[in-house]
């Protein structure tokens, strides 16, 4: 056993601080990121141009249509698992002006494998797979990782999910191209209550930056956002994409029941999703909540409240692009997690 002393941080202990700016206005800052992956086959460049903000693999989120909406922001989507070969091959085969911001989503079980291959089999436009599992630590994921690449040369690999450095180098070297980091932070997920394992998401995202920038990788902050002040801080703190749960959560494009104004979302390691996805196993614990939360409407409204707020802290840090707001950023230590005035907060009708 073995403690370690450095104390390690989440978004809500830091604020940005402000800087002199030469901007005159939040229109002149660019957003676009152009990126080159380290495994990825492919010589024409850049691989991946874009707004770097991923809709996650959930149920509620990672949705077709949320793919088709967020695509025209020029934002990312991980597709949830559950879609059939025959969904997604007809979802890429009539949508190829999307399929650069679109991944599949796959596990590791043999299943996973044999959905895949049925999928190639109807479609060659996926280009980006994300091999998503809780614990990105088994040398079980690790190795399918290394066979998934060298079986798959043309496509870029995102990896997850994990929170340490070393791994992520493992996971890079391996090749993966991208790698998600974050395990614990996300609204609905109880995996620190049940198993008391996890990373401060802003600590996890400083290191594993470090980590994979050193190798020509990148990485995904994954979780822990609550406020479009989170995604900022997550891009300041060195994050090449930063995937978003709970925030696209109860849109329109995410599907589900509208009751009492009140949407359905939960944690993909819950009960309910362990029974809509095969059923509950024995051997495991729900480590996810399900909760009811506002009806958002349309996922614009809340690109555009995110997008707002990323603009405006680049203004704040003297940050002309996305790309040279880790650069700009100085992060202060707040001493008690209060960052804003609530005084009125429960008595807010509107913005």
């Amino acid at each position: 056993m073995r403690i370690e002393t450095e104390i390690k941080l989440d978004y809500s202990d830091v604020l940005l601080r402000p800087k002199r700016s030469t901007m005159g206005s939040r229109k002149e800052v660019e957003l676009n990121r152009e990126y080159n992956f380290k495994n990825y086959l492919q010589r024409r460049e850049p691989h991946y141009s874009g707004i770097p903000i991923m809709a996650a693999n959930m149920d509620g989120v990672g949705t077709v249509e949320m793919a088709t909406s967020l695509s025209r922001h020029g934002m990312f989507t991980c597709l949830k698992k559950d879609y059939t070969p025959k969904e997604i091959s007809t979802f890429f085969n009539n949508d190829n002006y999307i399929k650069d911001n679109v991944a599949y989503t796959m596990g590791i079980v043999d299943a996973d494998l044999e959905k895949h291959k049925k999928t190639l089999q109807l479609t060659d436009k996926i280009k980006y797979v994300c091999i998503d599992v809780a614990n990105g630590y088994s040398e079980r994921f690790i190795n399918f990782v290394a066979k998934f690449r060298e079986e798959n040369p043309r496509v870029v690999i995102i990896a997850g999910n994990v929170v340490t450095p070393e791994i992520t180098e493992e996971l890079i070297l391996r090749g993966a191209d991208i790698v998600k980091v974050g395990i614990g932070p996300g609204s609905v997920c109880t995996t620190r209550i049940k198993t008391g394992v996890g990373y401060p998401q802003l600590s996890a995202v400083v290191e594993c930056a470090d980590a994979a920038h050193g190798l020509g990788g990148h990485i995904i902050a994954d979780g822990g956002c609550v406020s479009p002040g989170d995604v900022v801080k997550a891009f300041a703190a060195g994050a090449d994409f930063v995937m978003l749960g709970g925030m696209f959560a109860g849109c329109d494009e995410g599907g589900g029941t509208i009751e009492d104004g009140l949407v359905k979302f939960y944690g993909m390691s819950s009960n309910e999703a362990q029974k809509n996805h095969g059923g509950v196993k024995n051997y495991r614990a729900s480590e996810g909540r399900v909760v009811s939360i506002p009806y958002k409407g349309k996922v614009g409204n809340v690109v555009e409240d995110i997008l707002g707020g990323l603009r405006s802290t680049c203004t704040y840090v003297g940050a002309k692009t996305l790309k040279s707001l880790s650069k700009c950023a100085t992060f202060i230590r707040v001493n008690n997690g209060k960052q804003y005035n609530t005084t009125f907060e429960t008595s807010t009708v509107g913005d």
